[in-house]
């Protein structure tokens, strides 16, 4: 399947990868390191995650307090969200 972001969740990624390497250098890539492994779940078991919100998808991420939201489209997989779980929820894509 095709992975796309929306510019919404790259720009959650940005923010996330920046604030962690500002509390320890290194940790912003440990970060990206653990979603890539949770892109990689989702891209080999798309359906293995339960619809948490609305018809978005939620794929915790090991380690760090984020989940992905995501919808699957066709043959495509839509990553609209990179959210910090600590955010008030109706921040939710």
């Amino acid at each position: 399947m095709k992975l796309r972001y929306t510019d919404r969740a790259k720009d959650d990624v940005d923010l996330a990868f920046a604030w962690y390497e500002r509390q320890r250098r290194g940790l912003g890539f440990e970060f990206l390191d653990c979603v890539e492994a949770a892109l990689q779940n989702i891209i080999e078991y798309p359906e293995m995650y339960q619809i948490r919100y609305s018809f978005f998808r939620g794929c915790p991420i090991r380690r760090f307090p984020f989940s992905i939201f995501y919808t699957i489209e066709g043959n495509e997989i839509i990553v609209h969200s990179v959210f910090d779980n600590r955010q008030d929820p109706k921040r939710l894509p």
